[in-house]
């Protein structure tokens, strides 16, 4: 029988979970990271092979430059798919669906690589200053509700996109 753990202090080594839970977890990740990195650019007009080749070549990266020390797969945000489509969006039609150039994605390319880049500013902030002190700025009570404000916003677009075939979305 395996020991109690107290979740409240977190889990830093997910081994103490025993095999099980770090199978079923794994799994949830997988198919949330997978389904997250063809999503994104299904929504958006990019590539998805070339959006799956980033995502790998990054993970590979991270890894390299952490030590593999943090087991995590750098995938696709829904955090831009907001400014993807309203840099691409040249207007409605009569139905009031929206008319697309993806000709203009390489502006929302670049949008995401300035993003890129206060991610290695902010990184390297945490490297001089420490996790503890950067995170008196980020807390948890802080950045849930941004996570689950984006979410929510998300949420209508998610319905639409069920009411096509609700059981390939149950799936």
């Amino acid at each position: 029988m395996s020991e109690k753990i107290d979740y409240s202090k977190g889990i830093y080594d997910a081994r103490q979970l025993g095999t099980g839970r770090m199978l079923i977890l794994g799994l949830q990740h997988m198919f949330a990271m997978f389904g997250a990195t063809v999503l994104v650019p299904l929504l958006t007009g990019l590539s998805v092979s070339t959006t799956l080749l980033c995502a790998g070549l990054g993970t590979l990266l991270f890894h390299l430059i952490t030590g593999g020390k943090v087991p995590a797969f750098l995938g696709s945000s829904f955090a831009f798919i907001g400014g993807y489509n309203a840099v691409r969006t040249i207007g409605t039609n009569a139905d009031g669906s929206a008319i697309y150039n993806n000709d203009l994605l390489a502006y929302a390319c670049f949008g995401v690589a300035i993003a890129g880049l206060m991610y290695i500013i902010l990184s390297a902030l945490f490297k001089v200053f420490g996790v503890k002190k950067v995170m008196r700025y980020f807390p948890p009570i802080v950045t849930g509700p941004i996570i689950i404000a984006i979410g929510l916003t998300l949420s209508s677009s998610a319905i639409n996109n069920c009411k096509a075939n609700w059981l390939v979305a149950i799936v």
